[in-house]
């Protein structure tokens, strides 16, 4: 392990680099500048691992973000950022951004006028140094070497090897600024599992059952040099998820982009992390292959519901303008039901079992909340039930085979459905088939009149000339 010695290199960027443990009273601090510039990164390195790269290093970053600056504590592999301060909960600051480890213990990120927006919780437990394992753990220790604190405690979108998650543990990752969806990675009693969360609503997409039969004794995961295993109470493996690839797994990872889950090795032939599982492989598996309302194809393209069609391309806008949300009662919606489509999204549990597909979709057009449902019926379920499924947000829709037992609904405003389903189109089509048959028909008409007349008129000539003396 090294200290560091901040080294300023350029005004949008600039680095540290590091000798040693961090003890108390240890502090560095970046200024930030005066003015917003978007794209400034900045970032003192003040420890690193022994390895041989990719190490680990720790480093105070400062961000250019939403117009302002966040401060944060953070951990990278490479290139790749496995742990954040502020992961959770931005800290912005201007003037400064500081970390310093107090006297009596307490890791802290400090702003202007000495404003806390970050700590360990850790004041008087007599921590005594900051240390960064060879695992990538950040640790604070007393002098007995005893664990006061530590980063494997507090995950983020990030498991690395020799880590163990206990079970209603997760690992969240989050989409965007301006969106209040996020992805979540559970580890329940019987099952580990990928959520999409939005509001109240919370729906899976994908799930790894060890115990076929329901048992429900997962107590904790760990993530080893070849695969993700999963213990039970008596801390017996009950089940892995391998890695593909010959090379040590380094970490496990949720997009922050598409929610899938990933095992990634060290390429040393292309100097990049690379997956070695991916636990969806096809593009209409993601939840958020395509925007609100599209639908994904077979061709792993989108496509938008015919009434909200909007823009042209591999991603459409499928325009939502508010066309569901909020809709109460049958005076108001319509449930239009889409051939062909599912959705790859389910609640916990159905909302309704053993109930008709009218009635499911009813179900949805009296709640205010809902804006879609999905009715699986016996032939598809697992338990032999008919299950009702509703949706406060259109989204994981895709494409499946006709014929299909299941039904999928979208709440639209009354008067809707023609429209989706095409009926007026189709009457267009139809009134110009009929108007070409019966145009058709008179020409016919009239060509046969003329060709008549002219047949006629050769005949009476031919008779008018063998009487002629």
């Amino acid at each position: 392990m090294k200290i560091c010695h901040l080294v300023f290199l350029v005004y949008l960027f600039f680095h540290a680099y590091c000798d040693s443990d961090v003890l108390v009273g240890y502090h560095v601090t970046l200024a930030i500048p005066p003015a917003y510039s978007s794209g400034f990164v900045g970032r003192a390195f003040i420890m690193e691992t022994d390895q041989t790269e990719p190490n680990f290093r720790t480093a105070v970053s400062v961000e250019a973000l939403d117009d302002k600056y966040a401060c944060s504590l953070d951990i990278f592999l490479g290139n790749v950022k496995v742990w954040s301060s502020g992961h959770f909960s931005r800290f912005y600051t201007a003037d400064k951004c500081m970390l310093e480890l107090t006297e009596d213990g307490d890791l802290q990120l400090k702003g202007q006028k000495e404003i806390i927006g970050w700590r360990s919780g850790t004041s008087g437990q007599g921590v005594q140094r900051l240390h960064l394992l060879e695992t990538g753990n950040l640790i604070l220790v007393d002098p007995l070497n005893l664990i006061k604190w530590q980063t494997f405690n507090f995950p983020t979108d990030v498991m690395l090897q020799g880590q163990r998650l206990s079970s209603r543990t997760r690992l969240t990752s989050f989409i965007s600024n301006n969106s209040s969806l996020f992805y979540s990675f559970e580890i329940q009693y019987d099952k580990i599992v990928l959520y999409l969360n939005s509001g109240k609503w919370k729906y899976s997409y994908w799930e790894f059952k060890p115990y076929p039969y329901g048992e429900k004794n997962i107590t904790y995961i760990e993530l080893t040099s070849k695969a993700l295993e999963i213990f039970n109470g008596k801390f017996q493996k009950v089940a892995q998820i391998t890695s593909e690839q010959p090379q040590p797994v380094r970490f496990l990872a949720l997009g922050n982009s598409t929610g899938n889950l990933g095992l990634y090795y060290y390429s040393a032939e292309r100097q990049m992390f690379q997956a070695s599982y991916q636990a969806l492989n096809g593009t209409c598996d993601l939840p958020l292959a395509c925007n609100p309302y599209g639908i994904c194809t077979f061709s792993n393209a989108c496509s938008c519901i015919r009434l909200m069609t909007k823009g042209i391309g591999s991603l459409p806008d499928c325009s939502t303008d508010g066309i569901s949300e909020g809709l109460c009662g049958r005076n108001q919606a319509e449930m239009v039901e889409l051939q062909g489509v599912t959705s790859i999204l389910r609640q916990g549990t159905p909302s309704e079992v053993n109930i008709s597909k009218d009635a499911c979709a009813n179900l949805c057009l009296d709640n205010c909340t809902c804006v879609a449902a999905l009715y699986i019926s016996s032939a598809e379920a697992d338990a032999n039930l008919q299950q009702c499924f509703l949706y406060g947000l259109v989204r994981g829709v895709k494409e499946i085979q006709r014929g299909s037992t299941g039904s999928y609904w979208v709440k639209m405003p009354k008067g809707s459905r023609d429209q989706v389903h095409g009926k007026s189109s189709g009457l267009k089509k139809w009134s110009v088939i009929v108007i070409g048959v019966v145009d058709g028909f008179i020409i016919f008409i009239v060509l046969a009149g003329i060709g008549y007349y002219i047949i006629q008129k050769r005949r009476q000539t031919s008779l008018n000339t063998r009487h002629t003396p």
